[in-house]
């Protein structure tokens, strides 16, 4: 008997204990623990959401910009001596025109700047491949040749970006009085009324008296240190100092601008004059933008806030940028070359179409090995195999090698594929092999788990009505545990397609410029390529980073959407 039977008494009051103190005690401790266990998953749940936020956030903002390209669209006269060198009109002697350089002419003419200064400028923001569609229109139409077509000529990477505002806030003022310059191009004198230039002045002398109290503290510092060369230092950075404040108070009339401070432009006659000096009511400097004349007229100060040595495009080409802007010339649009080239040197040229065809390739030979082999494998271990040791040690090594890092599997395939059989590297080929060494334990389980789902009876009454063992499984069971294992295999496709390590182990981290098209030219996939980029310095590769880590994250949600769509469409409940 037991001791409830034994002791009725007791077992009840314990059953029924609820009004004692210890009881609602360990009541209120116990309905305390609950609302602290709930309120924890909850704080984890915010945090998660928080972090993930704030990642998708700052990817979007970074790469958004990426999928728009700023070009300039301008009349360009064809020259058959730049568009055809050899004169036949051939195939060859079109493709090899100087198409840029007609492009270039076209830009400094419609810029009014001519020389071989404006030349490099010009050609500074323009890219590589402004001529491209030049090239293709007169390709496909050599009749053209003579004549003045309208053209859209790609900017450069870092003209691009001052666009997009990662090149300095422009400010516009009116100017007082009226000035006079002394020439309409190169070197200019300004001459302006009384008070004209005394804002510019004071932008020169508010910088200078802080570069001095900087210095004055630096001199400070360093005489009062134990070290000789320090107070050497110190020494030489007064001689410095004596002139920095000779300019600040007034002791020397002329106040210079150099490339640490904002750039100071007057715009006059239609032409724009960066100062190098002032000096009362005289300004001198050099003409960025041709002056019409040197009549006495109004004027407008221009300030460039972000000093030219802070950044990457120079004050004569953010010039340029800023009087074609204001001619309507400079056009935004979708960036369709990032989705239709390859991958290249200059940052506005590049594109992920190789990294994605490289991707398609490498997951095509990943799922035709692994798919087959996971689910007869799977099939086999649960169904057929018989349980002894020797099926053990092989359930146990299936699971090992699911946790096993994917960079080990790539120095399999540097070891096996490349070193032993001699495959080519870099060949998407290789790659799906290595992918599929790694997918292939996580499709086993999957499959495994997905027989295991289907009830017992589906076999036993397939059985019963005469079917063997063989048809049981694959006319009744393998079908209905179908939906879980394409359910696993798209979600190790989608871990294969985010693989980095194990494809940069055999050689998929070169720089492709051309697409490929078959399972051995050589290719990268998009990890890879993100990979890429993001170790490069200019800041357009910054943009493009982000912009295929978009592209990617895209992909990735659409296969394990369509797997949870596939689970919920075909699933059954028994």
């Amino acid at each position: 008997m037991t001791d409830v039977s034994l002791h009725p008494a007791s077992a009840a009051a314990r059953r029924l204990d609820m009004d004692s103190d210890e009881a609602k005690a360990r009541i209120r401790r116990r309905y305390r623990s609950e609302a602290r266990f709930r309120s924890y998953g909850l704080i984890a749940i915010v945090i998660t959401a928080i972090f993930l936020v704030i990642l998708i956030t700052d990817i979007l903002i970074k790469g958004l910009p990426a999928f728009t390209q700023h070009s300039i669209t301008v009349d360009v006269p064809v020259t058959s001596e730049k568009a055809d060198p050899s004169g036949d009109r051939s195939e060859m002697s079109l493709r090899l025109g100087d198409y840029n350089g007609m492009v270039r002419d076209a830009v400094k003419g419609v810029l009014g700047v001519d020389g071989r200064i404006a030349s490099r400028n010009v050609g500074a923001i323009l890219s590589s491949g402004s001529g491209d569609s030049l090239r293709a229109a007169v390709a496909a139409d050599p009749s053209v040749i003579g004549t003045t077509i309208k053209t859209q000529a790609l900017l450069a990477d870092e003209a691009d970006l001052y666009f997009k505002g990662t090149g300095t806030d422009i400010s516009r003022t009116e100017g007082k009085g009226e000035v006079t310059p002394s020439a309409v191009e190169k070197d200019v004198t300004l001459t302006g009324t009384p008070g004209a230039f005394d804002a510019v002045a004071t932008v020169a002398r508010d910088i200078i008296a802080e570069r001095l109290r900087v210095l004055n503290a630096r001199i400070a510092l360093y005489e009062n240190s134990p070290e000789q060369s320090l107070r050497d230092r110190a020494a030489g950075m007064k001689e410095e100092a004596a002139k920095l404040d000779a300019l600040v108070s007034g002791q020397t009339a002329e106040l210079p601008f150099d490339s640490r401070m904002p750039s100071q432009l007057i715009a006059v006659n239609g032409g724009l004059v960066k100062v190098n000096q002032v000096a009362g009511d005289t300004v001198t400097g050099e003409a960025l933008v041709p002056l019409k004349s040197i009549d006495t007229s109004d004027w407008k100060r221009i300030t460039y806030e972000t000093a030219e040595s802070d950044r990457q495009i120079s004050d004569i080409q953010v010039a340029y940028l800023d009087q074609m802007n204001e001619m309507g010339l400079v056009s935004s649009g979708f960036n369709t070359r990032f989705f239709t080239a390859g991958d290249s040197r200059e940052p506005e040229l590049a594109g992920i179409r190789g990294a994605l065809v490289g991707s398609i390739l490498t997951l095509a030979v990943t799922l035709a090995l692994c798919l087959p082999i996971g689910v007869m494998a799977a099939v086999y271990l649960e169904e057929f195999a018989s349980k002894n040791w020797f099926t053990d040690i092989i359930e146990i090594n299936i699971n090992n090698l699911a946790a096993v890092p994917s960079i080990v599997f790539g120095l399999l395939g540097l070891a096996v594929f490349l070193n032993f059989f001699g495959f080519p590297r870099s060949a998407p080929f290789v790659g799906g092999l290595v992918l599929a060494l790694l997918v292939l334990p996580t499709i086993i389980i999957a499959s495994r788990a997905a027989l295991r789902a289907v009830p017992p009876s589906i076999k036993e009454a397939a059985l019963g009505v005469g079917a063997s063992h063989q048809q049981a499984i694959f006319h009744h069971v393998l079908p209905l545990a179908m939906p879980g294992i394409m359910t696993g295999t798209i979600i190790g496709m989608a871990h294969a397609l985010g693989e980095t390590a194990p494809l940069l182990m055999i050689g998929m981290v070169a720089f492709i410029v051309d697409v490929p098209t078959g399972f051995s030219d050589s290719a990268t996939v998009l990890p890879v390529q993100i990979f890429l980029w993001s170790d490069l310095p200019e800041a357009a590769f910054k943009q493009k980073t982000a912009a295929a880590i978009i592209v990617l994250l895209m992909v990735l949600f659409a296969m394990n959407g369509f797997a949870i769509w596939l689970r919920k469409r075909f699933e059954r409940r028994w």
